[in-house]
Formats: structure tokens, C-alpha cells, sequence
């Protein structure tokens, strides 16, 4: 407490009680919502900062500048993103439509930042959803505005951004579901990373192949992820096409893995207009 936001004053305190503090931040974070407004809704108060230094502005505008054009580019995604964070929270199958709601009005696309709950400016965000996705349950809107608003999109339009200024990338989305829970967790988050690794049976791939471990299947795709990480990291391509803003060539890594089309067109239409950037800290 009482610790300003300067490098000198946090070096000064022990890391360990700045991870502790940190913790006990995430379930208080909706207080600050006066303050942090749509922040206080996401997953961590922590991000890097667009500070003219360090970090002269933020990613989307750097790379439309062409400030990495030489640098070659995989970004991709999970299909179910935010899936895991609803089932972290015990809210798997529990999802209402006030919930819903609440979420596509927080989290929905706007040509600038979003409003926070509560406020009638969101309501554009939640009518754009319900009429794109008509036949969603609440459950599936509530994931899908959150995964296109914290995930998908903001990576899918990094990768736009670098060919505007210039640059080349390779854009994928992992669609394989998790084995664990019976695949109520989907293809989602974080998936990619015991996949990548081979790491079924430590960290992260404990909780995703709980009670299932690896396969053959999962050693297949886990093998097809490092031959493509491997490829791009020798020779700056993976196996699959750049990404162009005509055809959106996309590595889908499945049981079968195909290259097709930007597979969530709809989503993509609702949020080209809106402008990602810095998170829009209030206070």
C-alpha cells in the first residue's frame, strides 16, 4: 500500500508479496469499475503500458505503421476462448440471459472504448450479437463476446494490422477440444500451449487431459503444431499462406487440419470497425 506506479517503488518490494497482492486483486477488481471501466471486467489488472519509452504505442498502430514489417508473424487463436474462464468460475451451464446481456453490453464492438455495464451506449454492442447470432443461448453469446473481445479479435486484427504496414503473417485457429471434463471445455484457452510442448502429462496439460492423458490423436496434432513452430521459426513459414484480406487464408488445427477461410466471418464483420488499442484505463 501507498506504493507509486514507478519502477523504483515496485523494485523496492519483495516479488513474492507483489504476486500475493496481485491474487488478491482478481476477485476485487469489479470494485474499481468507476475508475478502470470495461478493465475491471477482464481477467487481470496487469498489461503492458503505452508509456512513449518502453513502449512508444500500442501494437495494433506500430504494426499498421510498418514498424515490424521485416519481422515474419504467427498469431492465431483457440475456437473457445473464454470457455475456460467460465468453467474456472463454476459458471458452466449456469449462464442467464441478464448475464448475457451484461456481457455483450460490456464487452461488445463500438468504433471506440467500450461503454461498461450498465450504460445504454452498449446496447448497440448487444443488439449487433443478438441479430448476427439469432438462434445463440445466452451461454453462447456470453463465451462468444467475450472470446471475439479479449481474443479473437484483437488477434485476428494484429494480424490485419501487419500487412497494412507492410508485413507478412500467418494466422491459425486450434478447433480440437480438449479431452478432459468429456470436452465441455472446447477448444479452449491456452490449449495450444501442452500441445505445442508435448506436455500432456505437467502444468497446464494436467488440468486439459485430466483423466485422459495423451492419445494418439493429440500426439498427431501435437506434432503437426511443432512441425509448423519449427518450419516458421528455420524458415519464416509454417506449412500454410500468408494471410491476405481477400481469401483470409486460416490454418485450422483439428483432428483433420484444413486451410480455409477466416472461419468466424460474422464475428469479423461485426468488429472491423472498432478500434483496438491501449486498455482503457479510466483512472
Amino acid at each position: 500500500a501507498g506504493l507509486r506506479p514507478t519502477a523504483a517503488d515496485l523494485s523496492s518490494v519483495d516479488p513474492r508479496r507483489l504476486t500475493a497482492v496481485g491474487e488478491a486483486l482478481g476477485p476485487r477488481m469489479r470494485e474499481f469499475e468507476d475508475r478502470w471501466g470495461t478493465v475491471a471486467h477482464t481477467l487481470t489488472a496487469f498489461s503492458p503500458v503505452v508509456d512513449g519509452e518502453v513502449l512508444p504505442t500500442a501494437p495494433w498502430q506500430a504494426l499498421a505503421a510498418g514498424s515490424a514489417r521485416d519481422v515474419e508473424l504467427v498469431v492465431g487463436h483457440t475456437r473457445n476462448e473464454y470457455r475456460l474462464f467460465t468453467a474456472l468460475g463454476g459458471q458452466l451451464g449456469t449462464i442467464t440471459d441478464a448475464q448475457a446481456t451484461a456481457a455483450l453490453r460490456t464487452f461488445g464492438p463500438g468504433p471506440g472504448p467500450r461503454p461498461g455495464p450498465g450504460s445504454d451506449s452498449g446496447a448497440d454492442g448487444e443488439r449487433a450479437y443478438r441479430a448476427a447470432f439469432p438462434d445463440a443461448s445466452p451461454e453462447e453469446l456470453y463465451e462468444w463476446v467475450h472470446s471475439d473481445a479479449l481474443f479473437r479479435m484483437p488477434s485476428l486484427r494484429l494480424a490485419e494490422a501487419q500487412i497494412a504496414g507492410g508485413g507478412r503473417a500467418h494466422v491459425y485457429e486450434l478447433a480440437w477440444p480438449a479431452p478432459a471434463y468429456g470436452g465441455a471445455l472446447g477448444a479452449c484457452h491456452g490449449l495450444d500451449v501442452p500441445l505445442l510442448f508435448g506436455t500432456f502429462a505437467a502444468d497446464l496439460g494436467l488440468m486439459l487431459f485430466a483423466g485422459v492423458g495423451s492419445s494418439p490423436e493429440a500426439e498427431a496434432l501435437s506434432s503437426r503444431f511443432r512441425t509448423a513452430w519449427t518450419a516458421f521459426a528455420t524458415t519464416g513459414d509454417p506449412g500454410w499462406p500468408a494471410y491476405d484480406t481477400e481469401r483470409r487464408p486460416t490454418q485450422v488445427f483439428d483432428t483433420d487440419s484444413v486451410v480455409t477461410a477466416y472461419p468466424h466471418e460474422t464475428s469479423r464483420r461485426l468488429w472491423e470497425h472498432h478500434d483496438f488499442g491501449a486498455l482503457p484505463l479510466l483512472g
